[in-house]
């Protein structure tokens, strides 16, 4: 809730689903490894902590000094009026970010730091105007957070422990379900490694430090490019943060006479000023006849690059535009780094031939300029970063030498995938340039958090203004539907309404469209939210003046929004950027209006219904998991703020009771937690190692039974036996490992060998089913196997180990060993359900993989009455259609497959009970709810 407006602004307290929530809990989910059990941790939850200092700030004239800094002044200003901000030293405290001036205008962005540390979305802006030799402060928004109170500052873990463990919860998450193929000898781009960023304090509660891992490389299986910002705890060592910071449409190095940075080599800038701008002609897709700018080298060759938008004063400083040759490029290899030996594209006249137009260059240079213009003539901003920054286009990249569909900011630069099938190269189209520059526009203003609500505005905002600058370079009208369509011109055949991978005019709400998503392919629904309120921006430029819309969507971003904002976040800094610009009323009610009726009013998180009952609601937590048995479920849980160590609690499935605290809080992460009725065990992430731990549910003493080396994922629990997965960073290879709690004898079911791995197992009886991988002379070979646990003998089920592309979850019980199995990777994912008894008998296929209906098997969990899977069908579009949903069907496959539950939204870590009773953690709402059914819903 929020207090009412006061002169000052509002205040934030606690509110689920905006600003943190979106962030640090955006669904608080990423989907598991092996949704049976925890597997992949990905991000700590938290709702906005209250804080003393205002948001928003408006209405101010109060005069400050006229000379000095704009930033010593802001701080200035920040200090004098404590009693306002509650800001005890904005000096010491706030680390200047960045100065955009803009007219008499002026806006300050400054960073909090606690103790010195960078505070993870804590940014204060201070707005000044500048005239007649005066200065007045008009107004202040953002977020300060007054509550921060750490115990120390002093990491306990170590950066190689903290990148191990990050590079461990990415190899996890790529893996995203079942155990496939691993990519062979010569195709994977790139490693995963780990790159240590420093410490930043996540503000959840009174504060969490972390050491902050940037992984980069590429995906073992699919080869895409890979770079995930993750944050693990610096005093117990567990990731309680990842996401993508690659931001997709759906340091440079030498590159042959190229210097690192763009410019041309210092030969080159000896050459007549004259030949620094050349106009060249070039054929763009659509047939339209364009001028691009070229620079001729000394040796005579007309190159890509634009020295346009430097000065005639000083013609070798400013912002520079170059466009390259990526073409043939792994995808991976663009991302965060730059490729070796690339040139910028080359011709010997300047009239661009076939290879431009078809390679995708003449459109990827000309839009780059367009969005320069665009951005420099309405707002004076001289290029991305505001500071004459280079702009660098990287045209053609492949995957796994394949076409690549999607274009992406690292960060740094443009990246275009190279079209294929019915796709032109993804620079094809205006809005697509528009969108990707845009996003870094983005990262040097407001930088909102790529996560949740805020990647979804961050989404919206490179959408809105890509199609607007779409619009003005191509002379389009606003009347026509079609020019709220993004990447409508990339097709070769398609209609562009059949082939737009989004519409601002798709009319989405909150209330109807707004989907609780996981991390695991969108970073909580950047896209699959974005046109709620991408929508509502669109609306406001087709109903006000299209120069005043754009006028005011920038100076919300650039002025007033901050880095966690969400939804109703956003609306406030739309309509405060309006006010300030001068808006009439009309005007303002034309604003209110479209945020309206596409649902972005205070409280509508509260709306969103469901048909399960729930077990505990907002547990704050994310990729920790769930496990059931025989009516007791055990489940991570931290508290409100979200900056307490998860603990491990247990409850009744049938929601009887009050849950139960099993772990108590020891300042460590007590994750993956499983039970089988009888005993709950859990992991606890220490700084230098993970302690396995078990407790009688009926009560008693916390035991330490066993310890893992750099994860510990998959827990599962029958008796005396526990197993779970242990990561091996050397080879990146996960080894299922058994431990058992009677004799203490520690086992690897795989030998712990480098030429194989194992995952997703399961135990009952003692006997352990798993995934396994394993290299052969012939290529490497997958299927599902049981380990004796008395005799230390193996069986491999049936099925042809050389045609298996993938194996997922396996589940244990008297039918006998169930698992999913992927043997055509061409259809999509679809997966058939099989079983046979321990010995590799009688085996059966409940569910074919081609079956008319096919469930996308992404994992199981099984009870000895009905097998519940989760199907995760392929995201060639993004909406509650492509979420993971839940299935059950009888261990016989009799009376067909049915739906567990109509909610809206992702639906994960299912955990089979008695019967067909079956828990898992929801984020239809939101937020992270554990939740239950005791049958199926059957149809939705």
């Amino acid at each position: 809730m929020r207090t009412s407006p006061t002169r000052y602004g509002r205040r934030r307290a606690a509110a689920a689903g905006s600003g943190i929530t979106a962030v640090l809990a955006a669904a608080a989910l990423l989907l598991p490894t092996a949704p049976a059990h925890a597997d992949t941790p990905s991000s700590a939850a938290g709702e906005i902590p209250a804080t003393a200092t205002p948001a928003l700030v408006t209405g101010l004239d109060e005069a400050v000094a006229a000379d000095g800094s704009a930033a010593d002044v802001a701080r200035g200003h920040l200090a004098a009026k404590r009693d306002r901000y509650h800001i005890a030293n904005p000096v010491k405290d706030l680390a200047v970010a960045g100065t955009e001036s803009e007219g008499g205008r002026e806006t300050v962005r400054l960073q909090q730091r606690y103790q010195g540390i960078p505070v993870l979305g804590g940014e204060y802006l201070v707005r000044m105007e500048k005239k007649a030799g005066t200065r007045a402060v008009t107004g202040t928004s953002g977020r300060y957070f007054t509550q921060l109170d750490l115990d120390t500052v002093e990491p306990a873990v170590s950066e190689k422990t903290a990148i191990d463990r990050a590079v461990a919860a990415v190899a996890a998450q790529l893996r995203t379900g079942p155990l496939t193929r691993p990519a062979q000898a010569g195709e994977q781009a790139a490693p995963l490694t780990g790159a240590v960023q420093g410490l930043t304090v996540l503000p959840q509660g009174k504060g969490v430090l972390t050491r902050h891992i940037t992984v980069t490389g590429a995906g073992a299986v699919d080869g895409l490019p890979v770079k995930q910002e993750v944050y693990v705890d610096a005093l117990s060592g567990f990731p309680v943060m990842q996401y993508s910071s690659i931001k997709t449409f759906g340091a440079p190095g030498t590159a042959n006479g190229t210097a690192t940075d763009g410019t041309a080599t210092a030969e080159e800038s000896t050459t007549a000023a004259q030949q620094l701008v050349v106009k060249g002609t070039g054929t763009r897709y659509n047939g339209q006849k364009a001028e691009v700018n070229l620079y001729q080298g000394s040796d005579g060759v007309y190159q890509m690059i634009d020295y346009s938008k430097r000065p005639a004063s000083s013609p070798f400083s400013g912002v520079l535009l170059s466009t390259y040759d990526a073409r043939g490029r792994e995808a991976s290899a663009a991302s965060g780094r730059w490729p070796s030996g690339i040139q910028t594209f080359r011709s010997a006249t300047t009239d661009l031939g076939e290879d431009f137009t078809n390679s995708g260059a003449v459109d990827a240079h000309w839009g780059a300029g367009k969005v320069y213009d665009f951005y420099f003539s309405k707002f004076g901003r001289d290029g991305l970063d505001g500071k004459a920054g280079f702009v660098n286009s990287l045209v053609g990249v492949v995957n796994n030498g394949h076409p690549f569909n999607n274009a992406f900011w690292d960060g740094a630069k443009m990246v275009y995938g190279q079209g294929g099938g019915d796709y032109r190269t993804f620079s094809a189209d205006t809005d697509v340039v528009g969108h990707e520059m845009t996003h870094g526009v983005i990262e040097h203003t407001a930088n909102l958090v790529y996560v949740g609500q805020s990647g979804a505005m961050n989404e919206a905002i490179a959408d809105y203004f890509g199609n607007a600058i779409d619009v003005e370079a191509n002379g389009l009208s606003m009347d026509d539907p079609d020019t709220a369509l993004l990447g409508e011109d990339l097709c070769t055949t398609m209609a562009p309404r059949d082939c737009a991978l989004r519409d601002l005019d798709d009319g989405a709400t909150t209330q109807d469209d707004f989907i609780g998503v996981t991390y695991r392919g969108d970073n909580g629904g950047v896209h699959l939210n974005s046109t709620i309120f991408s929508g509502a921006l669109w609306d406001i430029r087709q109903n006000l003046d299209d120069d005043f819309a754009d006028k005011i969507v920038y100076r919300a971003l650039s002025a007033y929004m901050t880095p966690l904002d969400g939804f109703t976040d956003g609306r406030e800094a739309v309509l405060a950027a309006a006010r300030e610009l001068g808006a009439t009323k009309g005007q303002l009610a034309t604003v209110s209006k479209a945020f309206d009726d596409h649902g972005v009013v205070e409280g509508w998180e509260r709306n969103l219904g469901v048909d399960t009952k729930t077990l505990m609601t907002g547990v704050n937590i994310a990729g920790t998991g769930v496990g059931a048995g025989n009516g007791t479920y055990a489940v991570s849980r931290s508290n409100a703020s979200g900056e307490e160590p998860y603990s491990v609690w247990i409850g009744r499935t049938d929601g009887k009771g009050t849950p139960e605290l099993v772990s108590g809080n020891t300042g460590n992460y007590q994750v993956y937690a499983d039970t089988d009725g009888e005993t709950v065990v859990w992991a606890e992430y220490g700084s230098t190692s993970i302690a396995i731990r078990a407790r009688a549910v009926s009560g008693g003493v916390v035991r330490t039974v066993a310890h893992a080396g750099i994860s510990a994922a998959s827990l599962a629990v029958d008796g005396d036996d526990i197993v779970f997965t242990d990561f091996d960073p050397r080879f990146g290879l996960e080894h299922v490992v058994h431990f058992d709690m009677k004799t203490g004898v520690r086992t690897a079911v795989d030998q712990g060998r480098a030429d194989r791995a194992t995952a997703l197992p399961s135990v009952r009886d003692g006997k352990i089913a798993y995934a396994k991988v394993w290299s052969q002379p012939d290529g490497y070979h997958l299927g599902a196997e049981v380990f004796d646990i008395a005799t230390g003998t193996t069986t491999l089920m049936p099925g042809d180990t050389t045609k298996t592309m993938g194996i997922g979850q396996t589940a244990i019980t008297d039918d006998g060993v169930f698992w999913l199995r992927d043997a055509d990777i061409t259809d999509g994912g679809k997966a058939s359900l099989e079983r046979a008894a321990v010995d590799g008998s009688n085996p059966v296929t409940v569910l074919p993989e081609a079956i008319e209906a096919p469930v996308y098997g992404y994992s199981l969990t099984a009870s000895d009455d009905a097998v519940t899977l989760t199907s995760l069908p392929p995201a060639t579009s993004w909406d509650n259609a492509t979420l993971p949903k839940l299935y059950q069907v009888a261990p016989d496959g009799k009376g067909g497959v049915k739906r567990v539950s109509c909610n809206r939204g992702d639906q994960v870590y299912a955990a089979a009970d008695t019967g067909k009773r079956v828990v898992w953690l929801d984020g239809t709402t939101g937020s992270t709810d554990l939740v239950m059914r005791d049958r199926p819903a059957g149809t939705c």
